[in-house]
């Protein structure tokens, strides 16, 4: 149930100095968190441009504009380097693979309040607006969503627009803690959290994006070299800094991996791809590439997955699992998603009891043993008024 709330949070101060930053992160370290969020662009850059770092404290608000002239960021890497804070985020991802690009580091202590509140039952990636009205009963303004954050000057309005996503936070951060600490599940958090810390949850092996293009074909020599120009695409486009679909598309690369072009010419004829790019640095880079994927022995090209040409579950099974799936979770008032993913379903359908996450830990818990139960039938399912009822044999 949501909480009235009265806006009474200090005044955001916008700060442009690096004598400001210090100061700040100074009084920011003595306290237990610290609610952070940025405002970013990156639709012409493969790399994120910071242009905001908005943080909060008990008695500060500011607005850290990233893009001052002169301003070192610094202090503010020993603030999320600081394990005695905690630093909270909503939805943290984008905000994290801009820190680890930044410091090369991930902050310590980290909390993620998307997260806890998927564990908290909320829905699946309940959004900050919807969450603080949820939680608070405040309204946040959306009016300046769509901003040109890299514009200057900042107007008043965007400012506090920017500093809303840090002073609701620290009232629905310790309203979810207190209910998660309540029901015992700050560990359940604790364990979803842990992806977040690890540097490789934000920097993908160039080497398996290959796989996300699903080429339909078990060609492994087309797929070695779709292997060798997507993990090429990924380099050049991260050394160019311009966004991997830019430098070259998708189905340029599919096409390129089916044709196997030998020289310039030919990798000019390919759609998408243009006379200057072929005759430049990246085209040579490509023309490489291509050449090395198809010097390779035969033993050292991949294999397309089964996919949907392997064995395939019982489309009944699987239904009858996803059905108990939403009733494990109804009863546990935790989002599904968080649970079981439509692959895990997938593969506890076809195997008797996979390595799987569901099958581990809390998981098992909320909805694994009676998985298994359903397989094996000692459980059945039925319907008791408008909620469905698991009944054992």
């Amino acid at each position: 149930m949501a909480r009235a709330l009265k806006a009474d949070f200090p005044a955001p101060v916008l700060m442009t100095s690096t004598d400001e930053l210090i100061a700040v992160v100074e009084r920011l370290r003595r306290e237990p968190f610290v609610t952070i969020d940025t405002e970013f662009v990156r639709e012409r850059t493969y790399w994120p441009e910071l242009c905001l770092v908005q943080l909060a404290g008990a008695h500060d608000v500011v607005v850290v504009d990233a893009l001052a002239p002169g301003l070192d960021l610094a202090p503010l890497g020993e603030l999320l380097d600081d394990p005695a804070v905690t630093k909270v985020f909503h939805a943290a991802r984008q905000d994290l693979e801009i820190f680890l690009h930044l410091f090369d580091r991930l902050p310590a202590a980290l909390f993620d309040t998307q997260v806890a509140a998927m564990v908290a039952g909320y829905g699946d990636q309940v959004g900050y607006d919807n969450l603080v009205s949820s939680l608070t009963g405040a309204h946040i303004d959306k009016a300046h969503r769509f901003s040109d954050w890299a514009a200057r000057p900042l107007s008043p309005a965007q400012i506090a627009y920017a500093a809303a996503d840090v002073t609701y936070l620290r009232t629905v951060y310790q309203l979810l803690r207190e209910r998660l600490e309540k029901e015992g599940r700050m560990e359940w958090v604790a364990a979803e959290l842990a992806v977040l810390t690890r540097p490789e949850t934000f920097r993908p092996d160039p080497e398996t994006l290959w796989e996300k293009m699903r080429p339909r074909t078990s060609n492994r020599r087309m797929l070695g070299v779709l292997r060798a120009i997507t993990a090429w695409r990924e380099l050049e486009a991260q050394r160019v800094n311009v966004p991997r679909q830019r430098l070259l598309k998708d189905e340029s690369l599919l096409e390129i991996a089916a044709t196997g072009p030998a020289d310039v010419d030919a990798l000019a004829r390919v759609r998408g791809v243009s006379r200057g790019f072929a005759e430049g640095r990246s085209g040579a880079g490509l023309l490489e590439a291509i050449a090395a994927a198809h010097a390779l022995p035969d033993a050292s090209l991949p294999r397309q997955s089964k996919g949907k040409d392997g064995p395939r579950p019982s489309p009944a099974l699987v239904a009858l699992l996803k059905v108990l799936l939403a009733a494990c979770c109804e009863e546990h008032d935790v989002a599904p998603r968080l649970v079981a993913s439509s692959e895990d379903i997938d593969r506890l359908a076809m195997d008797a009891e996979p390595d799987l996450p569901l099958l581990r830990g809390w998981r098992r818990v909320v909805f694994g043993e009676d998985a298994l139960a359903l397989k094996a039938g000692t459980m059945l399912l039925g319907v008791d008024g408008t909620r469905i009822r698991r009944v054992p044999t």
